[in-house]
């Protein structure tokens, strides 16, 4: 064995570059990226924690410290690096870079995303920037875009939550309804301002702000904002790449009949597209209801939605949508949908999203930033709940990178875990048996490593994200202390990655997460650390959530091609299998939590010989050259 080396010095930057479908370093070995979003609470301001209601118009409000003040930045750092995640999609919205005036960007926030960056260089940390949003903005119920954007095609934001144009916890406060927000996508403040940004030039023509098409003025200022950031922090070697947007949304692009309401997440008041314009217009309507129960939405009925008749629009500002002829107003004075098929088609050709409005919108912003970082991957994903899928030829965006997420449906949105029952929501049919549980899983995240080699050719995939709520059964585990329950929907999401071999950031790592208001944003809970589970700070493991599930060995780099990876964290178990196609002499290496082997661990292997480096929980396997296939098993030593 070797002599144990100082962790610090010998955990130095990995170089990450791409190979055919594979991250590999800089002796060629193939990595296994593990990490970690940071963080939830970077979607809203320090001031303005979406629980929070008074205050939440004003103009005074700031996102440095965010994901957390720059004093406390060696402290999670460490603590990452300590559970083996050497990868971190860093949340960054538009709002944070250009908060209050189009063209003025928050100098104050850029250096302070510099030096958070920087800091995590020195752990040896990769980074890659994620231009977040959920549903457009916070002030239609998410996160992402500034107020300014919804003013500028003469919006007032302050009216959406009495229009139903949003759904909004500052406004709904206790009353939210979890996991209500993703029905923003369609209501009217989120899906018209989507439906412009992607395809304004097409469905609002009409429409200009200081001479431009509303498309290019929202695209151009959204781009150049993470221009502005790419140039900011150009010089740091662990910036590894640029996502082109989180989760983007369609808005109302493509919908087939705008009288019907088919959206996929049916929850609490769901008005149909031409709904939502006449509400948005004051006129009081009874719309859609649905209850969310074991097998989806259900629908109870009718209810009123803006009873008050109140106007989304700024004072001298009409329906835009009105004027382009979607709706209008019949004899007696009420409106009358005259355009159903309005977003379905434009002249005549049915519209393809991906392919006539986002995959050109992935092209502009890759080649903007690819200026400033010409080697940087893009790190590219889809729209949510849509069956569509993402084409990009090959060679359109240098160093592409699908970065798909996929979570258990009904147990982020029931807040509930089975380890022997479950839902698959394509067939419509209960899921019996854990083994059967488990393998659905494992389908499900292969499906989408074969969806993006089928239709985006030989590039990586990475799971951005992946995760489990931790408030889950009422907060029970909060109450007792027993994390089991979230130990094992953990356990079965992380399986099926390694199943898969899979690369992933898991969401997430929110720094100021407690108990009561979990990631301070929507009432989701998802953090795998709170400060309310922190009762021995000086533990660099005290806070972490689920941790006999969480932390577990992986290989870091392998000298070959992975073929097999399990661990049984029950049994402290790790099975690692690769093929080797070269004489290379580079040593594989093994990330092997102390956490999971506090008593040490005994090692087999198929060939070659092997050090341990305690200090840098690290496993560095030499195999020999005179076999193909290589094993390492890793079992718990127990005391």
């Amino acid at each position: 064995m070797n002599e144990l080396l100082n962790y610090h010095t010998y955990i130095t930057m990995t170089k990450i570059s791409i190979k055919d479908n594979q991250f590999v370093d800089e002796h060629g070995r193939i990595l296994q990226l593990r990490g970690v979003n940071l963080g939830g609470s970077s979607k809203v301001p320090v001031e303005y924690p979406s629980h929070k209601h008074y205050g939440f118009y004003s103009n005074k409000f700031t996102f440095v410290g965010r994901p957390f003040p720059l004093k406390d930045a060696d402290r999670h750092l460490e603590r990452l690096k300590a559970w083996g995640f050497y990868f971190l999609r860093l949340v960054v919205t538009w709002e944070a870079l250009e908060p209050l005036n189009p063209g003025k960007y928050d100098e104050d926030y850029l250096e302070y995303i510099y030096q958070i960056i920087k800091k995590a260089q020195s752990y040896g940390i990769n980074v890659w920037i994620d231009p977040h949003q959920d549903v457009w903005s916070r002030f239609s119920g998410g996160d992402g875009a500034p107020r300014w954007t919804f003013e500028k095609v003469g919006l007032n934001p302050e009216r959406f939550s009495d229009a139903e144009a949003a759904t909004l916890h500052q406004t709904e406060q206790d009353a939210l309804e979890e996991m209500i927000w993703p029905t923003n996508y369609t209501k009217f403040a989120a899906a018209t301002m989507f439906t412009l940004f992607f395809g304004g030039d097409d469905f609002a023509p009409q429409l200009k702000i200081e001479t431009q098409t509303a498309q290019d003025y929202l695209q151009q200022h959204y781009i150049q904002a993470f221009k502005t950031l790419a140039q900011k922090i150009k010089d740091l070697d662990n910036v590894v790449g640029f996502g082109t947007m989180n989760e983007p949304s369609q808005g109302w692009i493509g919908w087939q009949d705008l009288d019907s309401n088919d959206f996929i997440y049916q929850r609490g008041k769901c008005p149909s597209p031409f709904e939502a314009m006449v509400l948005a217009s004051g006129y009081p309507r009874k719309v859609d209801y649905f209850k969310f129960g074991s097998k989806g939405p259900k629908r109870k009925g009718k209810t009123e939605a803006n009873p008050r008749g109140v106007k989304v629009w700024l004072n001298g500002v009409s329906c835009f949508w009105k004027e382009a002829g979607i709706w209008g107003m019949d004899a007696l004075g009420e409106p009358i949908l005259q355009k159903p098929h309005y977003f379905r088609e434009v002249n005549g050709r049915q519209v393809d999203f991906g392919k006539d409005y986002f995959v050109p919108f992935v092209r502009k912003m890759s080649k903007e930033i690819q200026k400033v970082l010409p080697d940087t991957c893009i790190f590219v994903e889809f729209t949510p709940f849509s069956t569509e899928k993402l084409k990009i030829q090959t060679g359109e965006v240098k160093n592409l990178v699908y970065a798909g997420h996929w979570y258990d449906g009904m147990t982020l949105l029931r807040k509930k875990f089975s380890s022997w029952i479950g839902y698959n929501t394509e067939k419509r049919k209960i899921i019996i048996g854990s083994k059967k549980l488990r393998r659905y899983f494992a389908e499900q995240l292969g499906k989408i490593k074969q969806d993006s080699e089928a239709h985006l050719g030989n590039i990586p995939t990475i799971i951005g994200e992946i995760g489990i709520p931790f408030d889950m059964n009422k907060k029970k585990a909060y109450k007792n202390g027993n994390f089991s329950k979230q130990e094992k929907a953990l356990d079965t999401n992380l399986q099926a990655l390694e199943a898969n071999l899979l690369s992933f950031t898991l969401w997430n790592y929110t720094a100021d997460n407690t108990n009561e208001y979990g990631d301070m944003w929507n009432k989701e809970d998802l953090s795998i650390f709170s400060k309310s589970q922190q009762t021995a700070p000086q533990d660099i493991h005290s806070g972490g959530r689920a941790l006999p599930a969480l932390l577990r060995p992986y290989p870091i780099a392998t000298a070959g091609t992975p073929t097999k990876m399990s661990f049984q964290y029950k049994k402290g178990i790790f099975e690692f299998e690769f093929e080797h196609s070269d004489k290379t002499q580079v040593a594989t290496e093994i990330y092997v939590p102390h956490f999971q082997f506090p008593n040490g661990y005994k090692v087999q292997v198929s060939d070659g010989d092997y050090e341990i480096n305690e200090a840098a929980q690290r496993l560095v396997y030499h195999h020999s050259h005179d076999r193909y296939r290589h094993h390492i098993r890793i079992s718990k030593v127990n005391s």
